[in-house]
């Protein structure tokens, strides 16, 4: 079993489509050992995004990260990162396969509804951002 970290943005919060986006969570054979709704401050937004720092679009994306609650989640199952990248689609929702989280729920580029990342150190950095081994079941 693998473990990835996902989010659902505060446009998905905001379009009240979170209930829809775990139900398909669910649907699609994930497990979810860890799962919070909170408020990014911008400072923790650009800590989570870092890596993206000296990208044109990295205060925009802070911004949105920032503009209301999101919900972390740590999701489990076999290939789990694979599945749940290929479960969001491609980052533009105008380019995401039909049936794709991002596709039915994202606006654009930057409000695209969900992350999830891209690599198991990817993964590891983004749950320990959020999550201690305590809070994980």
């Amino acid at each position: 079993m693998e473990r990835t970290f996902a989010i659902i943005k505060p446009n998905a919060l905001a379009d009240g489509n979170a209930g829809k986006i775990i139900s398909r969570i669910y649907e699609e054979g994930f497990t979810i050992v860890g799962l919070k709704k909170l408020y990014l401050s911008k400072i923790e937004a650009e800590g989570f995004y870092h890596v993206h720092r000296e990208r044109p679009f990295f205060d925009e994306l802070t911004d949105f990260m920032a503009s209301g609650p999101c919900i972390v989640m740590v999701l489990q199952a076999d290939n789990a990162i694979t599945r749940w990248r290929e479960l969001m689609g491609a980052t533009d929702p105008a380019e995401a396969a039909e049936g794709t989280l991002r596709r039915e729920f994202g606006k654009s580029v930057g409000v695209n509804a969900t992350h999830g990342s891209d690599a198991p150190e990817t993964a590891a950095f983004e749950i320990g951002y959020f999550f201690s081994g305590l809070e994980l079941l």
